[in-house]
């Protein structure tokens, strides 16, 4: 499970902010976020398992990540690590629409997966679990995606969005408050949970934002955000990845400010 609570282009010279929760089993080894020695220019954090990410961003912008899609009726292994489609992104000049084309062709290879890429002009959203629909770019607004499709009124969801709205309201743009946004461990009642929920046959301590348990829980809350100066042409980019032991307590943040060059690449 994972939560990602976005705002895009709902802030003037704020394109994209946002808060998430990575959700994963607490014996999977993962490298806290960092830039990569092999790319230099990438910052996220890496699943050693596999070699992915989950999250990640660069110095030009681009952003992408990807959470799992919930389905018990396919729980078979995948050829690939949906993981790698974060990177490959990151890594590439493909504009999103263009990496995403590729993706498609190649979609059966992964388990399911929602897959947000994007950078400062443009968001696009996929999933491999939508019979057939296709890419579609992000108008501007507020969304939210756990581990169904972008959007699904999950409780926890519904309560993300609406926190990242009273943020975007108030003009107040810091780490700790859009932290707060994802931070809720109230479970939700066995009646408000969404028909996917249901199905999913989930255990209701995934319906907190938060999780806590002591083989699976929130491993690490990522927040961020992109601002674009009027009298500038780039931007600055501040991210900050919290971590947090099995029994939810924090144990370890990293913070990072750095200017970003603003690219057009694969924009032809």
């Amino acid at each position: 499970m994972c939560l990602i609570v976005l705002g895009w282009k709902v802030l003037a010279a704020t394109p994209l902010l946002l808060a998430a929760n990575r959700d994963e089993f607490h014996h999977r080894p993962t490298a806290a976020a960092e830039f990569w020695s092999d790319h230099p220019t990438l910052l996220a954090g890496r699943d050693l398992e596999a070699g992915g990410t989950w999250m990640g961003v660069t110095e030009t912008g681009r952003f992408a990540a990807v959470t799992n899609f919930r389905d018990p009726a396919q729980t078979a292994p995948a050829a690939r690590s949906r993981g790698e489609l974060a990177v490959n992104f990151l890594a590439a000049d493909l504009s999103a629409e263009g990496y995403l084309r590729q993706v498609a062709l190649a979609a059966e290879d992964y388990a399911g997966f929602n897959l947000l890429v994007g950078d400062s002009e443009e968001l696009w959203y996929y999933s491999n679990r939508l019979a057939g629909e296709s890419a579609k770019p992000l108008s501007p607004g507020i969304y939210g995606l756990s581990n169904e499709r972008l959007d699904t009124p999950w409780p926890k969801l519904l309560r993300a969005r609406s926190r990242l709205a009273a943020v975007v309201d108030s003009g107040t743009v810091d780490h700790d408050t859009l932290q707060a946004t994802v931070s809720d461990r109230e479970l939700a009642p066995e009646h408000a949970l969404h028909p996917s929920e249901q199905a999913a046959r989930m255990d209701r301590r995934l319906s907190a934002q938060f999780i806590v348990t002591p083989d699976y829980g929130t491993r690490a809350c990522t927040t961020l955000w992109l601002q674009r100066p009027d009298h500038e042409d780039g931007a600055l980019l501040d991210w900050r990845e919290c971590q947090f032991d099995p029994a939810g307590k924090q144990a370890a943040c990293k913070a990072y400010r750095f200017p970003v060059t603003l690219s057009q690449a694969g924009r032809e």
